[in-house]
């Protein structure tokens, strides 16, 4: 089926929560979910960014139904809570959780978590392996619900340690982040595959932005403002890649459209880049149902968690 990114299906009555909804493709995966009818919520780890994103959205959306809700993906205790605060909102199911946010570290040295966790690992795999667990009654609850994940295209070309998962002995910052996504697109396909052993009427899909520039993004004031020079300066990278709001397209897609299924991939059109968002073929590390699987009981090791029970139990 070709997909008009103009005109989604409308989402009315439907709740999503979208993880790092208040900046870069979070932000405008939030704006499209919220303009096809939805209630959208923000989890963000700082309410003031959140508040002007919410503010951003309804500029563009009068009348939107947009919330917000605290979320440090790297504090266990606050990704528990954030169950708990949707319920307090009034929510009583969730129809997808788009597991957005990511912390992607420049330069050494080695940063931890106060569990001891290397953060971009802890945050982008371990914090929405955690996250999914806590939601899984509230995902249950909606009739066919979605966990969407968004990885990276630069997953492709790593591998992943188990004996080392969290780069310990040879950590450079952005080859660590790549892990990282990688990780958490494993997760999304094994979460799928044991979705459908038990039965569950929940779904898990991947997607991934493709190329995406601040300098090919259009403005959203408060959220941030793009300059005529930095615009001009990113017109020959167009090319190739794309804007962030465009970049969103795959995870609207993987939430929104109703032939989409559990265990996809997709993508931008152009070479992986950029363009709209098409299936994907899963190879490689991602199609290694093996190092899912091991990865999976590493993570509920280091988590004390497993999602799959809150989406069995009646």
């Amino acid at each position: 089926m070709s997909w008009d990114v103009g005109r989604p299906p409308r989402a009315d009555g439907k709740n999503f929560l979208v993880t790092g909804g208040n900046a870069g493709i979070g932000y405008f995966v939030a704006e499209q979910l919220a303009g096809a009818g939805a209630t959208v919520v923000l989890a963000c780890r700082d309410p003031g960014k959140a508040e002007a994103a919410r503010v951003a959205i309804r500029a563009r959306l009068p009348g939107a139904d947009v919330r917000q809700i605290r979320l440090d993906l790297a504090d266990p205790a606050s990704v528990e809570a954030c169950a708990g605060a949707l319920r307090l909102d009034g929510l009583d199911r969730l129809d997808a959780v788009v597991c957005n946010a990511g912390v992607l570290l420049d330069r050494p040295p080695r940063r931890e978590t106060a569990a001891g966790h290397e953060l971009m690992f802890a945050t982008n795999h371990l914090g929405h392996f955690a996250l999914v667990s806590h939601l899984a009654p509230l995902l249950a609850a909606a009739p066919a619900s979605r966990v969407v994940t968004t990885g990276s295209f630069t997953a492709k070309s790593e591998s992943l340690d188990l004996a080392d998962p969290q780069s310990t002995r040879d950590y450079r910052p952005k080859r660590t982040y790549v892990r990282s996504k990688l990780a958490q697109m494993l997760f999304g396909f094994e979460l799928d595959r044991r979705l459908r052993a038990v039965g569950a009427s929940a779904v898990s899909v991947v997607a991934h932005p493709g190329g995406a520039l601040d300098s090919l993004t259009p403005s959203r004031p408060p959220v941030r403002v793009r300059t005529a020079g930095e615009r001009l300066r990113g017109l020959p990278a167009a090319l190739l890649l794309q804007g962030k709001e465009a970049a969103a397209w795959p995870a609207v897609r993987a939430v929104l459209d109703p032939d989409v299924h559990g265990g996809e991939l997709y993508g931008p059109r152009v070479f992986g880049f950029r363009g709209r968002p098409v299936l994907e073929p899963v190879r490689g590390d991602l199609a290694d149902t093996t190092l899912a699987a091991r990865l999976w009981d590493l993570t509920a090791g280091l988590t004390g968690l497993d999602p799959i029970p809150g989406f069995t139990r009646p």
